[in-house]
């Protein structure tokens, strides 16, 4: 696993050196001749197959090298190829009388016709010397794959028989011996001698500035934890306490490097102590980190919140397999270098890492026991019901328990490399997973202070943003830790740049900023139009609200659309391309969407005919109410009684639409009123007009009328029909209407009639015929029962008792 850091490194130079992409300051004309025996090379070590990987990395950075000058040289001279073509463009095309044009533009287009081909010929060269680089190293790297999967396939004795113990145990004593040989050698040697008496001091005080350190920081950084618990909370609590909190790691992987530091001053360190102390930093680091984790996780920080809440038993348990968990890392990473410096062979291998493998999987088989427990005690507390992250954790248990199950059977049965490749990597992976779950936590606590709605909505959302950033930025690592190469890696991120091809069109990163860039303008300035056309400008016109509504939103969208397909033009993406694929898309969408297309057809016309608009109280499939909002899809109505009603457009379209308002809010109104028979309907009229006439709300022209409408069952039948300044007011006008002419039929004794009914009691007369019914005896009634025991009836009677 050592390499995996080493690659991480190399991924982080590859990303941020600009060169690994292609962009040089000048294009240079390759040496195609030198290229030809890169090539060759190339070509026989892949087929030969026996260079190393240090070989074969170093050949494949050379191709990327070369692709990249290719590419490079490409992008810069196409330049003067697309002017010489432009230039012919201009040209046009030769006539077929070449009488007919004169001889200096013959002349001027023979010169551009050579100097295009002449062009030419140096990019077609670099296409095709850029494409063979491109396959050979696709072939490097299916060659290392290769070697991978070959050396997870390779089995090794069973560590699990003693007899296979003999050459791992001289290995790790021809280890040992080597190294305190060369620390004995280096003693006898006169001059290291004295350099490490004069060196001494400064031995021990990088020692002891070391070790202070590495066993007393930790002391430190819970007494800081516990101050700041104790302090005012603030918007920054969470971060500091997160920053402070690496007070687990930084300084005593400070004083690791100064106790190496210290060592080394000694100069009595041979080749393998400096290969030992080189790895004890990277060591240091793999014990540290789940330790820190392990803090974090399972006890309370200086937020109070536990992540997997358990017993005080179990989080001792927890804390102390997080320390054996970093022990076997490390150990492992010092297995592998010593392991490599003195080329262990593959049984000594799987023998002396055995041990290892049987630690991690209980370790980990653990970790599976508490997070299981942290489910149950979690479902118990919800009264059953399990939630998203304790469905997480389940998850990561189950994941953890077959990683140590299979990754054990593998290393029993020999499959060293196997076990290596499953086992340690689910470690640095649950690792990595806890880490990116801490940080979530901590932007969640980060951003929830504030109370107000909209600030709130906002908080929620940052944490989202950050976390998925930091699972973005994440994903490159963990590919590592799951074997990828960097160079992989690269190449795959190299590809993203350069553009993904989707048929005839090519998708980049490039021109999904510039189609962003160019829409986020394009839809500001239509949004700024928009607000000064509906707040300035059209407020000034005679257009009525409804005009002005459907101005701004066909404003709207013509920018939108135009915005969008300027965007997509400057992205470079050839709009003719996608117009067949634009028009197979339409037929489907007309025959599979046909409603909604309908209902967004309705809405552009009621846009722009606008028989209806906002504010007009219409009438609708029994729907009556004021239109509130209307959309491309369907229109919303408010009733009288404060609902919404969501009309359809076509329906508006298609249907009967009574709209009262349209144009003018004058209307009329209808009071039905009854009189008893006998009144003088003269009279009657002439009060009903002198009330009609007297409110303010019913026009003198045209002035009301009264209709003696005919003669009812109980009441002569008139009607008040007047025209009203302002419909809306109807229902208050009809009201006030009714209480004036109550109050002035009172005065002038005129009585309204209302329905009456008789209701007649009477009682029957007695029958003529009454019938007689012969009484039973006890002895017949005895009989009848014991017949029928059951209380049937089938006693086998006619029915007449």
């Amino acid at each position: 696993m050592i390499r995996f850091f080493r690659y991480f490194l190399v991924l982080l130079v590859l990303v941020l050196t600009p060169g690994w992409y292609g962009v040089h300051a000048q294009a240079e004309t390759p040496d195609f001749e030198k290229w030809r025996s890169v090539a060759q090379r190339a070509e026989e070590a892949i087929q030969t197959a026996r260079a190393s990987e240090t070989a074969m990395d170093s050949l494949r950075a050379q191709l990327v090298e070369w692709r990249n000058d290719f590419d490079t040289y490409k992008s810069q001279t196409r330049i003067s190829v697309e002017t010489l073509e432009a230039q012919l463009d201009r040209l046009g095309d030769a006539p077929e009388n070449p009488e007919n044009e004169s001889a200096e533009i013959v002349e001027q287009r023979d010169k551009l016709n050579s100097a295009l081909s002449t062009a030419r010929v140096p990019i077609v060269k670099a296409e095709l010397a850029s494409i063979e680089a491109v396959k050979l190293i696709e072939g490097v790297d299916k060659l290392m794959r290769d070697r991978h999967a070959s050396e997870l396939r390779q089995r090794n004795p069973s560590p699990v028989f003693l007899r296979n113990w003999n050459a791992a145990l001289r290995s790790i004593s021809g280890s040992a011996s080597h190294v305190f040989t060369e620390i004995q050698s280096a003693w006898t040697y006169e001059q290291r001698t004295q350099d490490f008496f004069q060196n001494m001091l400064s031995f021990l005080g990088l020692l002891a500035i070391g070790l202070v350190l590495m066993f007393r920081s930790s002391f430190w950084t819970a007494r800081a934890l516990k101050k700041l618990r104790q302090s005012k909370r603030t918007a920054t609590h969470e971060l500091v306490a997160f920053l402070i909190s690496l007070g687990y790691v930084i300084p005593p992987l400070i004083g690791i490097f100064l106790v190496v530091e210290a060592f080394y001053a000694t100069d009595l360190v041979g080749l393998r102590g400096e290969q030992i102390l080189g790895v004890l930093p990277l060591a240091g680091f793999h014990y540290l980190m789940p330790v820190w984790i392990g803090r974090r996780v399972f006890t309370k920080t200086d937020t109070e919140i536990q992540r997997v809440p358990l017993n005080p038993k179990q989080v001792r348990q927890a804390l102390n397999a997080s320390y054996l968990v970093g022990a076997v890392m490390a150990t492992y990473q010092v297995f592998e270098v010593v392991a490599s410096f003195d080329g262990w062979e593959s049984d000594s291998r799987s023998v002396i890492l055995f041990p290892l493998f049987l630690a991690a999987g209980a370790l980990m088989l653990r970790f599976a026991q508490l997070f299981r427990a942290n489910v149950r005690a979690n479902i118990r507390a919800t009264d059953g019901e399990a939630k998203y992250y304790d469905h997480f954790l389940s998850i990561l248990a189950r994941f953890y328990q077959i990683a140590a199950v299979v990754g054990v059977g593998l290393a029993i049965a020999g499959y060293t490399r196997a076990a290596e490749a499953l086992m340690f990597p689910a470690i640095y992976t649950v690792q990595l997973v806890t880490l990116l779950i801490l940080m979530h936590g901590m932007f969640n606590r980060m951003f929830a202070d504030d109370t107000a709605p909209k600030v709130e909505t906002e908080r929620k959302l940052w944490p989202l943003i950050l976390s998925c950033t930091m699972v973005l930025l994440s994903t490159p690592l963990l590919l590592l830790i799951w074997g990828m190469r960097p160079q992989e890696i690269t190449s795959f991120y190299r590809q993203i740049l350069i553009g993904i091809r989707v048929g005839d069109i090519t998708i980049s990163p490039s021109q999904v900023i510039i189609f962003l860039a160019i829409f986020t303008i394009g839809y500001a300035i239509t949004r700024g139009t928009q607000a000064f056309l509906k707040n300035t400008f059209l407020p000034r016109t005679r257009l009525d609200i409804g005009g002005q509504n459907a101005v701004v939103v066909g404003v709207g969208y013509v920018g939108l659309t135009l915005a969008a397909m300027i965007a997509l033009n400057n992205t470079g993406i050839d709009l003719g391309s996608i117009a067949l694929v634009a028009s197979a898309l339409s037929v489907g969408i007309g025959f599979g969407l046909q409603t909604i297309v309908s209902n967004f057809v309705s809405g552009i016309i009621l846009l722009i005919e606008r028989p209806i608009a906002e504010g007009d109280w219409i009438e609708v499939n029994g729907q009556m109410g004021y239109v509130r909002d209307i959309s491309v899809r369907s229109t919303r109505i408010e009733t009288f009684d404060r609902t919404d009603v969501i009309v359809p457009n076509s329906d508006l379209v298609a249907g009967t639409v009574t709209n009262y308002t349209r144009g003018s809010t004058v209307g009329r109104v209808i009071a039905p009123i009854g009189v008893a028979y006998g009144t003088d309907p003269r009279t009657v009229e002439k009060i009903l007009l002198e009330v009609a006439n007297g409110h303010p709300m019913i026009l003198a022209t045209p002035a009301p009328y009264v209709v003696f409408q005919g003669f009812g069952a109980s009441s002569l039948d008139f009607e008040i029909r007047a025209i009203l300044r302002d419909v809306n007011w109807v229902l208050s006008v009809r009201s006030d209407l009714n209480y004036e002419i109550a109050r002035r039929f009172v005065e002038e004794g005129i009585e309204i009639p209302f329905p009456q009914q008789d209701v007649w009691l009477r009682t029957p007369e007695p029958a003529k015929h009454p019938v007689q019914v012969e009484p039973v005896s006890p002895a017949e009634l005895n009989t009848i029962r014991q017949q029928d025991n059951d209380g049937g009836g089938d006693a086998g009677g006619d029915g007449d008792r």
